[in-house]
């Protein structure tokens, strides 16, 4: 009997260890976010480790490929931290389409997170390009001032995943050789450009948010709304158009002056009515 006893308390302890073995994983214990990170460079900049210990590489393409600039260090960058808008605040463009290789050898599920600013255009349609990974358009005619407006930081993150030499991301699938070539297209209007870029293993809850806009954030009740507009009645997503979804709030909706005026529709009556009545008396007096 003592012996049974034993070892229900034996098997009662090895569970608890178990249970608080995964809780410590799930609260912290696995690996960090900057051990996640494969791959990150400051584009036009030097080495720069942020707030999260991503070690951000000094750009690779110096002295190769396009133009570095830091014209953004003398603004102060919307929605980055301080000690991280470095890597808002400097960056690469080419007067063509331009790129980097980031080789991976695990299979696993990725993102990509590149970071932008816009520090010299004020108006929209001054600087519109298009984001190819592995000849894959994933971010379509990209305007950073349309989406967040002047020296304010801006994140574009794309999932994708690697598996048995499968290249998987936004719904497409090509072959995967080892390298991820992400490129920036030159479009009609400027050079592309990146400010800074990074790969990491792990999935969108795992990247850290900007801070807020404020003239982004939007009720709840109506992202609810639009989280169920982008599903079909078969689960399939529905285009949903950036305008609407990025837009910059100026202010509260100016209410219609007409919406309680009936006046409108009372006026064809009127005159129908006045039309019918003597008709009708000419009519009788026949």
């Amino acid at each position: 009997m003592q012996r049974v006893t034993a070892q229900l308390v034996a098997g009662l302890l090895a569970a608890v260890l178990s249970l608080l073995s995964e809780q410590s994983w799930a609260d912290g214990g696995g690996p960090s976010l900057s051990e996640r990170v494969i791959w990150a460079v400051n584009a036009g900049g030097e080495a720069h480790i942020d707030v999260h210990g991503i070690h951000f590489k000094k750009d690779p393409l110096e002295g190769k490929i396009g133009k570095a600039s830091d014209y953004g260090v003398r603004l102060p960058i919307l929605r980055s931290s301080p000690e991280d808008q470095i890597l808002y605040q400097t960056e690469r463009y080419n007067e063509d389409t331009f790129g980097y290789d980031v080789p991976i050898r695990d299979d696993g599920d990725y993102i990509l997170v590149m970071k932008y600013a816009e520090v010299y255009f004020a108006q929209s349609q001054q600087k519109v390009f298009d984001v190819r990974v592995n000849g894959h358009t994933v971010v379509k005619d990209l305007d950073i001032f349309d989406r967040v407006g002047h020296s304010t930081a801006h994140d574009e993150i794309v999932p994708f995943s690697i598996k048995k030499g499968k290249l998987s991301v936004q719904g497409e699938v090509s072959t995967f050789n080892g390298k991820l070539t992400v490129e920036f297209v030159k479009g009609y209007y400027d050079n592309p450009k990146v400010c800074a870029l990074y790969v990491m293993k792990g999935t969108l809850e795992d990247v850290p948010k900007l801070q807020p806009h404020p003239g982004l954030e939007k009720p709840e009740d109506e992202e609810e709304e639009e989280e169920d507009s982008e599903v079909g009645e078969e689960g399939g997503k529905k285009k949903v158009q950036p305008d609407s979804k990025y837009r910059v709030q100026s202010g509260p909706r100016t209410p219609n002056p007409y919406a309680a005026d009936n006046s409108s529709l009372m006026f064809p009556i009127l005159v129908a009515f006045g039309v019918f009545i003597p008709t009708l008396f000419c009519l009788c007096r026949l």
